[in-house]
């Protein structure tokens, strides 16, 4: 299982849902508001858009809110934002990428610095870690929708590059630029999904142990609880057992 499926798993049996809702609202909210500002308000039009209202729809987020931040968009608000990348490196040289949208890029930079330090990883250049990942789409779905072969099937007709199954569902796989017609065939086929979004997937992985794992998760928490970052990723790799005991 990929390194960012495995990290949703572990902030589920933390519980960490209930804790970060009105973060993870806000920051869905903003991506819509700037998704909205660079194109149409109308989510049939703008792919982007669609796509964060589609990602915010899975994690719950009610109509009113996103309607709302469609409604900022026009109102001028998301103007000064802009999509910052930093990268760098976490316990054991495990790759971390940060991606932020801010109005002030000084203090994010600030921030994302000093949270590394603090938590015994090192700040990067861009391009640090960048060549361990490549840039992809990512379609989710639950093990309920179908076995291996039929979302096999359904994935190859939607026009996706891979496919991984497990007991805990299906991740589907395509070029970043081929997202939103893919998500599109994909409901068609398959109804809903669980998540559908851009992701820096890892090209290869860092093993970890027990202790640096949670050296990570704290680092993780600790960028995550920025209000400037939106997405943290990393490329490490853990044993089940490893995985259990967290």
């Amino acid at each position: 299982m990929a390194g960012h499926s495995k990290w949703a798993n572990i902030q589920h049996r933390k519980g960490r849902q209930d804790a970060v809702r009105a973060k993870l609202f806000s920051k869905l909210g903003k991506e819509i508001t700037v998704a909205a500002k660079m194109g149409d308000p109308d989510p049939d039009k703008n792919p982007r858009l669609r796509l964060a209202v589609k990602e915010a729809k899975s994690n719950s987020v009610p109509k009113d809110v996103i309607e709302r931040a469609i409604k900022k968009s026009q109102a001028g608000e998301g103007d000064d934002y802009e999509e910052v990348r930093y990268e760098g490196y976490g316990p054991n040289g495990v790759a971390i990428i940060v991606e932020a949208m801010t109005d002030n890029r000084n203090r994010t930079a600030s921030n994302v610095r000093s949270t590394f330090t603090k938590n015994g990883g090192n700040l990067g250049e861009t391009g640090s870690v960048g060549f361990m990942f490549e840039r992809k789409g990512e379609v989710v779905y639950p093990a309920s929708v179908g076995d291996a072969d039929t979302v096999m099937m359904a994935a190859i007709e939607a026009g996706a590059e891979d496919v991984e199954s497990s007991e805990d569902g299906h991740t589907i796989w395509c070029a970043d630029t081929d997202l939103n017609d893919v998500a599109t065939a994909l409901e068609t086929e398959l109804g809903e999904s669980d998540a559908t979004r851009l992701v820096w997937r890892p090209t290869t992985t860092t093993e970890m142990d027990l202790e640096n794992m949670e050296k990570l998760m704290k680092l993780v928490d600790a960028l995550e609880d920025d209000d400037d970052v939106q997405r943290v990723t990393t490329n490490f790799e853990a044993s089940d057992e490893v995985m259990d005991q967290l």
